[in-house]
C-alpha cells in the first residue's frame, strides 16, 4: 500500500498531462455509464486518479465521492474541479478498503482501471457490493492481463518480481466476471474493445 501510494504520488503530475490513449473507447465508456445515471444518484469512484472521469460525470448525478490512495493525485483533481466550478464532487485520499461507507448507501460505484492494481481485488468487489443499494450498479474497466498477449503478462510478472511498479494482479475476464457473480452481481453490460484492451463491465445488484 505504502509503495503504491509513493509510486502514484511521484507519477501524479505527469499522469495528469497524459492524454487518453484511445479517446473513442473512452467516450463510449462514458456514454454507456451515463445511461445508468440519474440526477438523484450518490456515486463513488475509487482509484479516481486526477479526477477527469469524475469531473465529466458530475453534471449527471447528485454527488460523487472520488477517492485515490495518492494525495498528489487528489490535490490535482481538486484543483481541476475548482477551476471548473464543480461543487458536487468530494475528493479524499483513501483506498476502497479504508473508505468508510454504510452498507446499501450508494447508487453507483465506478472502479476504472483499478481492480488489477489491487492485491485483493476480489475483496474490493465484495466491498462494492455491500455499499450499493439494491438495483445499484458497479461500472468497471479492467485490464485482464491473463487474457492479453505474452508481452503484457511478461511485463506484469517482471514488474512484480523486481518491485519496479506496484503489484499487478493477473487474472482473466472470466475470473473477473465469476468474482462479480459470486457475490451476487448480475452482468448487465460487457464490452471488450480488443484483445489487449481493458474489459468494460457494468454489474447490477439485484433489486
Amino acid at each position: 500500500m505504502v509503495q503504491s501510494e509513493k509510486f502514484w504520488d511521484r507519477l501524479a503530475s505527469r499522469y495528469s498531462r497524459t492524454p487518453v490513449s484511445d479517446d473513442a473507447v473512452y467516450q463510449k465508456k462514458l456514454q454507456v455509464t451515463r445511461e445508468y445515471f440519474r440526477p438523484d444518484m450518490e456515486v463513488l469512484e475509487f482509484g479516481c486518479g486526477t479526477g477527469s472521469t469524475a469531473i465529466v460525470h458530475a453534471a449527471y448525478v447528485k454527488h460523487i465521492r472520488a477517492i485515490d490512495i495518492s494525495a498528489n493525485m487528489i490535490e490535482i483533481a481538486q484543483g481541476k474541479a475548482d477551476a471548473k466550478g464543480i461543487g458536487n464532487i468530494t475528493f479524499a485520499r483513501s483506498s476502497v478498503d479504508e473508505f468508510e461507507m454504510a452498507d446499501q448507501t450508494l447508487d453507483a460505484v465506478l472502479g476504472l482501471n483499478i481492480l488489477h492494481l489491487l492485491d485483493h481485488w476480489d475483496k474490493a468487489v465484495a466491498r462494492v457490493y455491500s455499499m450499493l443499494k439494491p438495483g445499484g450498479v458497479f461500472v468497471s474497466s479492467t485490464a485482464c492481463i491473463a487474457d492479453m498477449n505474452m508481452l503484457y503478462r511478461f511485463i506484469a510478472s517482471l514488474g512484480n518480481f523486481l518491485l519496479l511498479i506496484p503489484r499487478v494482479s493477473v487474472f482473466t475476464s472470466r475470473e473477473l466476471e465469476d468474482s462479480l457473480t459470486s457475490v451476487g452481481f448480475e452482468i448487465d453490460h460487457r464490452w471488450h474493445p480488443a484483445k489487449n484492451k481493458a474489459v468494460f463491465v457494468v454489474a447490477k445488484k439485484p433489486e
